[in-house]
């Protein structure tokens, strides 16, 4: 077996292409007359935020951060970090923040996040997710433009992965079979 035929479409790339439109609108409305700094969590949303602001025309800038709390496997190991390369206290303070996300899974690295961010006062911040999964929540986390609720599946493709791997897939999939997956990675 190779490890594409442990792939099922969960999400088309049209789809996700649609969802992203309508996303896009609703964030120009909201922020049609106001600077934006958008936020992308690495390594995850790159994809997803590479689409999602190139339907954009705002007065925007762009910064990455690193949320983890995944080792090597499907697991969180329950301690989150946060890493950037750029001045919080000059970046973040006084702006409009946008974070984007690829999933919304436990809420637990978000909310960690979301109060790291908040120390920096800024003018608003929202969240913008391509997906989410309610059946897996452990903390509440308030987002602002959702892609798509999904099963308690795990996920690749469209910037997901599993141990760095299928990321460049256009589709989002879910896995049919974790441990066969494990053995060809």
């Amino acid at each position: 077996m190779n490890s594409r035929e442990n792939l099922q479409i969960l999400i088309k790339k049209e789809k996700i292409q649609d969802k992203i439109k309508e996303i896009s609108a609703q964030i120009q409305k909201d922020y049609k007359d106001e600077k934006l700094l958008i936020l992308g969590i690495l390594n995850g949303a790159f994809i997803f935020m590479a689409d999602l602001i190139r339907e954009l025309n705002l007065d925007l800038t762009l910064e990455f951060i690193k949320v983890s709390s995944y080792g090597n496997n499907t697991l969180s190991s329950g301690k989150v970090e946060i890493s950037h390369l750029f001045d919080a206290s000059k970046i973040i303070k006084g702006n409009h923040i946008l974070i984007i996300e690829d999933i919304v899974d436990t809420g637990i690295s978000l909310n960690e996040l979301i109060k790291y961010i908040h120390k920096f006062s800024p003018k608003s911040l929202r969240l913008c997710a391509l997906l989410y999964k309610p059946a897996r929540q452990k903390v509440k986390v308030d987002i602002d433009y959702l892609g798509f609720e999904i099963p308690n599946k795990f996920v690749v493709g469209y910037g997901l992965d599993f141990n760095q791997k299928y990321r460049h897939l256009p589709n989002i999939y879910s896995l049919k079979n974790i441990k066969n997956l494990e053995k060809l990675v």
